[in-house]
């Protein structure tokens, strides 16, 4: 089973529609858009995550529990709104992120349980809690308990401009998180921003770097290869990484380290890849994953 850990939010994506502009409402966070991901795809999925307790905390809970994961642990905070994210979308279905993020709820998680990690193959866990100092404290915890237990832990950099302000202070967190993982997923711009010398150091661990239309890359134990995508016109990018990442994650569930072969790899990222082209055809994050049929299709 994967577990994912970290935000659940709302992504308001904006349209301008004869002069006026929309903003549709789509459930999102890239840890619930991956566990929701790896469960459409084939594997066993469990969230844990926190909403307000607001209207919109209502819509995302009432959408959770349709989606049948396995395990759903999502807390409700009377004190904190549900966190948005709006987006606006350019020609090329291209997003771009502004959050409305101040004292709300997605980094006051629920303690993971025992029962649940006890469960669990691969403890996947969100970037966005890393900008609060409860958010730390606990990804550093679980990262810990999840190692102690003889989880594999994954952690998605998602970096964020508008959440983290200082670059630098940022990458220096980012990197004691790294540390603690043993699956990590980076953008070709977040290559960039933690350095290319950075990471290819990260050897000891499985390296995913998303590449949009050109595939993605796999890096693990000195060797690396691109694989290459399918071809497709995007409609909307939102959720595209986490739509790829769930489905190599699903892939590597139950998988020991050692049959990570180069093979392996090869096919769980080309598996990967149409997750997530597929995902661009429609709107919003999750409403649009392609079934796991449809994606052994394209294959």
């Amino acid at each position: 089973m994967i577990l994912c850990v970290g935000e659940i939010l709302v992504d308001m994506i904006g349209t301008n529609r004869d002069g006026s502009f929309f903003y549709e409402r789509k459930a999102g966070g890239a840890p619930f858009n991956v566990a929701c991901g790896v469960k459409q795809f084939g594997a066993q999925s469990a969230f844990v995550g926190c909403v307000g307790d607001d209207i919109i905390g209502n819509f995302l809970e009432k959408f959770a529990r349709a989606r049948d994961l396995d395990v759903l642990l999502l807390k409700r905070d009377e004190t904190r709104n549900t966190t948005l994210a709006f987006v606006e979308l350019d020609e090329q279905g291209e997003r771009s992120f502004c959050f409305f993020r101040k004292n709300t709820a997605d980094y006051i998680l629920p303690e993971v349980d025992e029962e649940t990690l006890a469960k669990s193959d691969i403890v996947h866990i969100g970037s966005l809690m890393l900008s609060e100092k409860e958010g730390r404290e606990y990804a550093g915890r679980l990262a810990r308990r999840a190692r102690e237990a003889g989880k594999l832990v994954s952690f998605d950099v998602n970096f964020r401009t508008d959440i983290f302000r200082d670059e630098a202070e940022a990458v220096r967190l980012y990197k004691e998180q790294i540390a603690l993982a043993d699956i990590v997923k980076f953008s070709e711009d977040e290559v960039d921003i933690f350095t290319k010398e950075y990471v290819h150091s990260l050897s000891d661990k499985l390296v995913c770097v998303s590449l949009g239309a050109r595939g993605s890359e796999w890096r693990f134990g000195g060797k690396n290869n691109i694989v290459p995508a399918i071809r497709v016109k995007p409609v909307d990018t939102t959720g595209a990484g986490d739509a790829f990442y769930a489905g190599m994650l699903a892939k590597l569930d139950g998988v020991a380290r050692e049959q990570w072969t180069d093979e392996f790899l090869n096919k769980a990222f080309a598996f990967a890849n149409v997750c997530g082209a597929l995902n661009t055809l429609g709107r919003g994050a999750i409403d649009n994953l392609p079934t796991l049929a449809q994606v052994e299709e394209k294959l």
